[in-house]
């Protein structure tokens, strides 16, 4: 007999043992459209059981790989402070033990918190950002701490030329303008990603990986809550995830899926898909 504890597919290393350690933040009080992305990161695990733990996009398999899946953390809905202090806490204890944490959303806010227990080991930390949406606004109806705030916040703590920005197609007038003087914005897709991750190869720079699911196209994955027209397809954003795999990831986070909002479960197939890559690819690099 076995607890019945569910993981994501083939992530049952021991911790001590991991390169890599999954944990969840099931969080989305600050979302600003369709909520539902708290339910995210357990309905990826629950559906990962419909996936292959063999990729034949990069012939390797997640059974060979060291990942620890920690579970969700348990957050407070009521306190966007309280919940990042909890995701900070956890990704620098992961950090801690020399290990690699991947955040599961939950909303694109949780990301703060990990880039601040990653920004704080690794002072010179760069940002690789794929989302439809700047994230850069000074605040959403006054709340400073959003989903529609996240990069703006990550900015406060890096500063100008570390976020790079791609397949960003939403925002307002002074979103697009800040991102024009302070970070490194390629619009609409993945247009110059190579040459960024070069120049970050030749710093040997630290990079934090966010990927916000909403960069897929609404054809492809609707089970958002800001869905955008105009995105990428799912192997555009693979191919991108391998390039950005390329540079020194000392984290990552995947997040913005709302399984609800898709009845068909397409996007939690997509979202699991997407993970599974992702896994193989940072611990294809490791180190």
């Amino acid at each position: 007999m076995k607890p019945n504890v569910e993981t994501f597919l083939g992530c049952d290393c021991p911790y001590e043992d991991a390169e890599i350690v999954l944990f969840g933040a099931p969080f989305d009080s600050t979302t600003s459209y369709r909520p539902g992305a708290r339910f995210g990161s357990s309905a990826m695990r629950h559906e990962s059981f419909g996936l292959e733990t063999y990729s034949p996009y990069q012939d390797r398999d997640l059974s060979d790989c060291r990942v620890f899946d920690s579970g969700d953390l348990e957050l407070c809905f009521g306190s966007a402070e309280s919940a990042l202090g909890d995701i900070e806490q956890r990704t620098a204890e992961i950090l801690r033990d020399g290990k690699r944490p991947l955040l599961l959303g939950g909303e694109h806010l949780v990301t703060l918190g990990a880039v601040r227990a990653a920004s704080r080991k690794y002072p010179k930390l760069h940002i690789i950002h794929f989302d439809a949406h700047a994230d850069l606004r000074g605040d959403y109806l006054g709340a400073k701490l959003s989903h529609a705030c996240v990069i703006r916040r990550c900015h406060d703590l890096l500063g100008d030329g570390r976020i790079h920005q791609f397949c960003i197609r939403s925002g307002d007038r002074a979103e697009f303008q800040f991102a024009k003087e302070h970070t490194d914005l390629h619009p609409f897709g993945f247009g110059g990603l190579e040459e960024v991750v070069e120049q970050l190869r030749v710093l040997d720079a630290p990079v934090y990986l966010t990927v916000d699911l909403d960069c897929l196209d609404p054809s492809v994955f609707p089970g958002t809550g800001t869905p955008e027209a105009g995105g990428v397809t799912f192997m555009e954003l693979l191919n991108a995830i391998r390039l950005a795999g390329r540079t020194n990831v000392v984290g990552a986070d995947l997040n913005e899926l709302a399984p609800m909002l898709d009845p068909s479960g397409v996007s939690t197939a997509t979202a699991c898909k997407v993970l599974r890559e992702l896994l193989l690819c940072l611990s294809e690099n490791q180190g």
